[in-house]
């Protein structure tokens, strides 16, 4: 396959998973359980970044005190399980993160 045509298949396979649903958008009755479903993703996809982030260093799992992303992810927890605050748990998060990592080097 030459260059030219290597470079149309990608730019199709790029292109068309995101052009399809937008170009059916409104077109197509989705069942109301997959609906409920897609209801889901956004927090399955957060979990999954944070999860990935907090307990995995160098493709090993991290569960040590030196773990800085783990210790400002319990506290921030605390802080959002007591003031059901988004801004201030991020603020307090970010905050003992960078505490951490000045202290610790």
């Amino acid at each position: 396959m030459n260059n030219g045509w290597l470079i149309l298949a990608m730019a199709l396979v790029t292109f068309l998973p995101r052009f399809l649903p937008i170009a059916f958008a409104g077109k197509v009755k989705l069942p109301a359980l997959l609906l409920q479903a897609f209801e889901f993703i956004p927090i399955a996809v957060l979990t999954v970044i944070i999860t990935q982030t907090v307990f995995v260093h160098d493709g090993e799992i991290a569960l040590s005190f030196n773990n800085h992303y783990l210790w400002a992810t319990l506290v921030a927890t605390g802080v959002a399980l007591v003031t059901r605050s988004l801004g201030f748990t991020v603020g307090v998060g970010l905050l003992v993160f960078f505490v951490l990592r000045f202290i610790a080097g």
